[in-house]
């Protein structure tokens, strides 16, 4: 089982609506983090302990445990993304399904992540959508309505399908 689906080299990722799961997503969990310090590992310690309580940590196998590390890497990612790019993340949520994890990004930066074209192997910086691009399912963004800003989100495999 990968969580990797592959892509048209032409594709940029990024859907300018959201798109509805095909699942229902059955449970959700919001961590606010406007002002707050160590926003990246605070996320990433909210999404282990909500993987644990929903029986996805500990987990059973190598399968699992790199699909466990996927979910938490989306999730550095995009709060990373939020932290250089968007003035930084005002909430985390995440989100169980049947076969997938949700996870949004709410900012109120302007504004939309795309994969950069010019990104260079071997070099740091700008490969973070483009790892979020590879690793999930599908991901996207969602314009705020009543608001300046944006959700950024993100869906993949559940580590341990019920």
């Amino acid at each position: 089982m990968g969580t990797t689906r592959p892509r048209p080299a032409d594709d940029q990722g990024a859907h300018q609506h959201r798109v509805v799961p095909e699942e229902p997503v059955r449970q959700v969990r919001r961590l606010r983090l406007i002002g707050t310090n160590g926003v990246v590992s605070r996320a990433r310690e909210f999404t282990r302990q909500a993987l644990h309580d929903w029986g996805w940590l500990p987990t059973g196998d190598e399968e699992q445990t790199a699909a466990v590390e996927d979910v938490l890497l989306v999730v550095s990612e995009l709060v990373t993304n939020a932290c250089l790019h968007a003035g930084g993340p005002e909430e985390l949520r995440i989100g169980r399904g049947v076969k997938l994890v949700r996870i949004e990004v709410l900012d109120r930066g302007e504004g939309t992540p795309a994969p950069r074209s010019t990104r260079m192997p071997g070099r740091p910086g700008g490969h973070g959508m483009f790892i979020v691009q590879r690793l999930c399912l599908d991901w996207g963004v969602a314009q705020e309505a009543e608001a300046t800003g944006k959700t950024v989100w993100a869906e993949l495999g559940a580590p341990v399908p019920d």
